[in-house]
Order: structure tokens, then C-alpha cells, then sequence
């Protein structure tokens, strides 16, 4: 078992960010060339999944390089930036998600 722990609030001269980068991309070679920019951020975790500790500025400038590395009608990436409430950003296809009704008794 594993467990490692971070801290993104603890005062540096630039703050950084965790993020989560999951990735569904169709074509193998998108997919190579996806994971090998990725490795330039972080470490993989899964085969699809890659963990990175970044600054603000590496994070803005991975969101402009994704949709140039996939396709935005079929693959899909979604990045999780864990910091304070979080935020999730997802790049091309997308699940269509219906809202349920719940009904408590």
C-alpha cells in the first residue's frame, strides 16, 4: 500500500497545483504522443492517468495544448486540479449526464 500526501497552500516562492489528467484517446498514435507530453508534467499512475504537482503557469499552458493533441469528436480528457474546492476541465467527447429524480422516504 501507498499513501502520499501534498500541501498546494503552504507558501512558496510560486504556488503550485495537484492535478489528475484521465484520458480516453481513440487513435494509438494521438495516444502515444499524448502520454509522452503528459510525462513532460507529471508520472503515470494508470495507463490512462497521470499525476503532476505544477505551477499555475504549466497548468494554463497544458490547457492550450491538449485540444491540439487530440480529437475533440472522439477521445476525451478530463483534468482534475485539486487545490481548495477543485475544478474539473474536460476536453472533447463528453457522457451525456440526465438528472435523476431522487425521491426520499
Amino acid at each position: 500500500m501507498e499513501n502520499y500526501f501534498w500541501n498546494t497552500e503552504i507558501p512558496a516562492k510560486k504556488k503550485k497545483v495537484y492535478i489528475l489528467v484521465i484520458y480516453d484517446i481513440v487513435d494509438n498514435k494521438r495516444r502515444v504522443k499524448f502520454a509522452n507530453k503528459m510525462s513532460g508534467y507529471g508520472f503515470r499512475v494508470q495507463k490512462s492517468a497521470f499525476e503532476a504537482m505544477i505551477t499555475e503557469n504549466l497548468y494554463k499552458k497544458l490547457l492550450t495544448e491538449i485540444p491540439c493533441l487530440i480529437d475533440k469528436n472522439i477521445d476525451t480528457v478530463r483534468i482534475y486540479k485539486i487545490r481548495g474546492s477543485g475544478e474539473v476541465k474536460l476536453f472533447g467527447v463528453s457522457p451525456k449526464i440526465e438528472d435523476e429524480e431522487v425521491i426520499v422516504l
